[in-house]
């Protein structure tokens, strides 16, 4: 399953995500993560009101099942969930290996059923090949 960060460091979840500067994407399962890639975003992306910035980071998010974010908007979340992604908000910025960690460790055990949606997307992925 892909996860997706909003981080400006590459290190920690502590941007908002129509703000961030970097969208970091791993794979995650029960046995492990890896990193996929990071995608960079430039131009003015505090500007409030500017919907055209949220779309090159849906198109870099559309496969993964999960976004981590310190923020989002109401319209940016909405336009997450409608790409069937699960927006997760933190706090205080976290170790993105942190969260990855604590992430395989719920994976290994009873995922709770919006997790079990989430992975059920990831396979569909997987499936897709097939047709």
């Amino acid at each position: 399953m892909k996860i997706a960060f909003a981080t400006q460091d590459l290190k920690r979840v502590d941007a908002h995500f129509g703000w961030a500067k970097n969208i970091a994407i791993y794979e995650v399962g029960p046995d492990g993560h890896r990193f996929l890639e990071a995608v960079q975003f430039d131009g003015d992306l505090k500007e409030d009101g500017n919907e055209d910035k949220l779309a090159p980071k849906l198109d870099a998010i559309r496969d993964c099942a999960i976004l981590y974010v310190a923020a989002i908007g109401g319209s940016g979340a909405a336009r997450v969930v409608a790409s069937n992604i699960h927006p997760m908000k933190v706090n205080q910025p976290e170790e993105i290996t942190d969260l990855l960690e604590k992430l395989e460790a719920v994976l290994k055990g009873t995922p709770p059923p919006w997790l079990r949606k989430a992975l059920a997307k990831g396979q569909e992925r997987t499936l897709d090949f097939d047709e």
